[in-house]
């Protein structure tokens, strides 16, 4: 199958990119590189033993979005292109809809002019807001705190209203947790410009001494170390997902959303610790008060995932810190540059 994907020399594009080929699928990269880099295609090439076709281009531009899935027969495609910080979409909510929810409309609209209808989408667990219950199943209420997770909701709202007027559209909306963890090849990972916003990719910089410590914010909440509880899950894991939701797709119509998740829950100090572990580094820390809008737990049932697409979480906390540790120093060295 020739699959397109947008925000594909991205973290999760690049991996599943990894994965689709390796499964015999035919990859086309359609990426503006606002938040990735170039060298990510090279890379790619090399792990997966042959080069992978790149598109450089925005998601709101729909026309050269409908030229590229026409003249490279794509029959599929997987959505990651979007804007993802929190914070940050506290400030610059403009930017946050017109990327994530214009962006895709757009895209909606060149898949309709070029006659595809199978779509994953790249959600987030930030459409069930404050947790009414544990752990979060796909029926738990859908909700948003900030103009990220409105974004996501909106598009998956839009996508529901989609399949529903056309019984030709396949749309899996896969709801992630925290995905971490890198490539076995170190060549690709996380690799955020600036401070990083996520805690696995900060964390490796404190350990490799590039910051001086990691704030962890707040240690009073109801768990029992005092901080945060999220449910982390490798990389690679997300995106053998992918590869299993095209297959539920092509046997099964109209709008499915699925958590994508380990079914527990690491805090912030176990995470600390297994990468302390792993690295044999110390990686100081301090506690600072905690950030508004943060929940105490937030972990999946990822039961729906098990019985529809027969995926399930392989990796664990170890091979996740491992991964990124590795990825951490190849960058440092520049072989992964």
């Amino acid at each position: 199958m020739k699959i397109l994907l947008t925000g594909g020399a991205g973290y999760i594009g690049s991996h599943t990119a990894v994965v689709l080929a390796q499964a015999g699928h035919e990859v086309v990269l359609y990426d503006n590189l606002c938040n990735s880099d170039i060298g990510v295609v090279k890379h790619l090439a090399k792990i997966t033993g042959r080069p992978m076709a790149f598109v450089e281009g925005d998601i709101r531009d729909t026309e050269l979005l409908t030229q590229t899935l026409r003249t490279s027969g794509i029959e599929a495609v997987i959505h990651f292109a979007g804007l993802k910080a929190v914070g940050e979409s506290v400030d610059q909510p403009i930017e946050y809809y017109a990327n994530n929810v214009q962006g895709t409309v757009s895209l909606l609209q060149a898949m309709q002019a070029a006659s595809i209808g199978t779509l994953v989408f790249s959600s987030s667990a930030t459409v069930y807001g404050e947790p009414q219950y544990l752990p979060l199943d796909e029926e738990h209420p859908t909700s948003a705190t900030n103009p990220y997770g409105r974004s996501k909701l909106h598009i998956e709202e839009m996508l529901l209203d989609v399949a529903t007027s056309d019984a030709c559209w396949r749309i899996a909306c896969l709801r992630y947790f925290n995905p971490v963890g890198a490539h076995d090849s170190a060549l690709i990972g996380e690799s955020p410009r600036g401070i990083p916003n996520n805690l696995m990719p900060y964390i490796a910089q404190v350990a490799a001494g590039q910051r001086p410590a990691l704030q962890v914010f707040g240690d009073d909440y109801p768990t029992p170390d005092g901080t945060g509880v999220r449910d982390y899950i490798h990389v690679m894991d997300l995106a053998r997902g992918h590869l299993a939701a095209l297959g539920f797709l092509a046997h099964h119509a109209g709008w499915h959303a699925v958590n994508l998740g380990t079914g527990h829950g690491s805090s912030v100090l176990e995470m600390v610790r297994a990468f302390e572990h792993v690295s044999g580094q110390s990686v100081p820390y301090k506690i600072t008060p905690r950030r508004p809008g943060d929940v105490a737990v937030c972990y999946a049932k990822a039961d729906k995932a098990a019985r529809e697409l027969g995926w399930s979480a392989q990796l664990g906390l170890e091979d996740m810190c491992r991964s990124t540790w590795e990825f951490q120093r190849q960058s440092e060295s520049g072989s992964s540059r």
